[in-house]
């Protein structure tokens, strides 16, 4: 079964964020959310929705695969 390791997921999206050079200010602008729901994304406690991958993928020029974090149990 193959699931979504949400803290290491978190953790590729803080890093491709502070690479990309973008502020957790400028990702809460551009996907119409809180800070602090990208806060959670960051620290594992919860997962962006499907369209916000999207942005998120498109704002940092990666795949949504690249963002993702999968676990094999």
């Amino acid at each position: 079964m193959v699931t979504i390791d949400m803290e290491k997921t978190g953790k590729r999206i803080k890093e491709i964020r502070k690479r990309s050079g973008m502020t957790i200010r400028q990702v809460q602008e551009a996907c119409g959310i809180s800070a602090a729901a990208v806060c959670k994304w960051q620290n594992g406690q919860a997962m962006p929705t499907l369209d916000n991958l999207i942005i998120l993928a498109d704002l940092w020029d990666v795949k949504m695969d690249d963002l993702i974090v999968r676990q094999v149990s």
